[in-house]
């Protein structure tokens, strides 16, 4: 008698994708296909500024509307608050529109209540618009944990436009967090079997890819055609991995030392996917130091000048911790080691003192002797992620 054993629950992708310009104003009659009592979750400033827009698109759908600040952080205290928010309004159908905090608080409390959720991202800076899959905080903005949701949105709103009023700020966030999918992915899972893994991994080596070569044009050109294509990768493509892979090909070192600077008020200045890409470099030094690789020492220099091509931070000091003193270096790593940490996903042990050492070296010089030739003549991309994750390709060369 053979027994089945039950896969892993697949959450790739949204019900439905709007993509396109004047779409806030248009989604009305899809979002009426899902619920008549919408409760909108947001930022206080994103809905002030979107209210006046959504408000009559609604409301001409003949449905109810509840507006709420998601205020302090995606923290229990906020979602406490918005539980009672969807019991009172009795919301049948919850939108999140704002940033991926935002977003990931409308996920949760729609997943909390199983009601459908709509998310409008206002920005680029990350692929919570897609992913099912939300990061719960203190109120003071200090990671806690993820929350593996049961689906992914029921629908996606991604209306360029809106997009575009973002600070840039916000869309290189985006690129850093969407590139970190390779660096991740590669190292923990480029030598999987799995057809979906290996799918996922080299996705996000397209991915890479499409960011090298067309970040600093879409930066340069905001609301043209590249730039659209790299708020699709950021927004869209970023998340597409996360679901094909899993949690094992979703997040390592870079995103686990992210977590650990939350806990450090001084990095509440800087963007999520600002810290992750600082966190690849971390990632990648620490391969060198643990593992004498040098072909992730290639990478972090191949990625330092991509970096400073279109604003990147590159060191502590980059993301104003320049001045943090040992003992908040010290509870960052221990943070980031934990032992439910991602870090862990690395094939190699990770302590503190090692990860110390990486994020105060993020910018080490690559000795002319271990260079060869290999930064001057790139090996080509392997064709499956069985050969080494890291080897970078004439491809993705960066010119700054």
């Amino acid at each position: 008698m053979s027994t089945t054993l039950l896969q892993p629950l697949l959450t790739i992708a949204p019900a439905q994708v709007l993509r396109g310009r004047e779409l806030l104003v248009q989604s009305g009659r899809a979002i009426a296909r899902l619920g008549h009592r919408p409760l909108v979750i947001g930022g206080n400033q994103t809905l002030a500024i979107v209210k006046p827009q959504l408000q009559p698109v609604l409301e001409r759908e003949q449905l109810s509307v509840a507006w709420m600040s998601y205020s302090p952080d995606c923290s229990e205290t906020t979602l406490s608050n918005l539980y009672q928010a969807v019991v009172q309004h009795q919301a049948d159908v919850v939108i999140g529109i704002g940033g991926g905090k935002a977003l990931d608080t409308a996920k949760l409390v729609a997943h909390q209540h199983q009601l459908p959720v709509v998310t409008m991202p206002t920005s680029a800076a990350t692929c919570a618009a897609w992913t099912a899959l939300s990061n719960v905080y203190s109120d003071e903005g200090a990671f806690q944990h993820d929350v593996v949701l049961s689906r992914c949105p029921n629908l996606l709103v991604l209306d360029y436009g809106l997009v575009q009023t973002a600070p840039r700020r916000t869309l290189v966030a985006g690129i850093g967090d969407a590139i970190a999918k390779w660096y991740e992915a590669s190292v923990s899972s480029g030598h999987s079997q799995q057809t979906l893994i290996i799918s996922a991994v080299q996705q996000a080596r397209v991915l890479r890819d499409l960011l090298f070569q067309k970040a600093a044009i879409a930066l340069q050109e905001p609301g043209g055609e590249t730039w659209q294509e790299v708020v699709d990768a950021t927004v869209l493509m970023a998340g597409v991995i996360g679901g094909l892979g899993g949690a094992q090909c979703r997040t390592v070192a870079a995103h686990a030392v992210h977590n650990g600077l939350t806990h450090l008020l001084a990095s509440h200045g800087t963007l999520h996917g600002e810290k992750v890409a600082y966190g690849i470099l971390v990632q990648l030094r620490l391969e060198e130091i643990v593992q004498g690789n040098q072909l992730a020492a290639t990478a972090r220099q191949q990625l330092l000048k991509f970096y400073s091509a279109i604003g990147l931070p590159q060191t502590l000091y980059d993301l104003g911790l320049g001045a943090i003193s040992l003992a908040d270096l010290q509870q960052a790593a221990d943070i980031a080691c934990a032992h439910s940490s991602d870090i862990h996903r690395l094939p190699f042990a990770v302590e503190p003192a090692q990860l110390m050492a990486a994020m105060v070296s993020t910018t080490a010089e690559v000795r002319r002797e271990e260079r060869g030739e290999r930064s001057e003549q790139p090996a080509p991309l392997p064709a499956t992620p069985h050969s080494s994750p890291l080897t970078p390709s004439s491809t993705n060369e960066v010119t700054a």
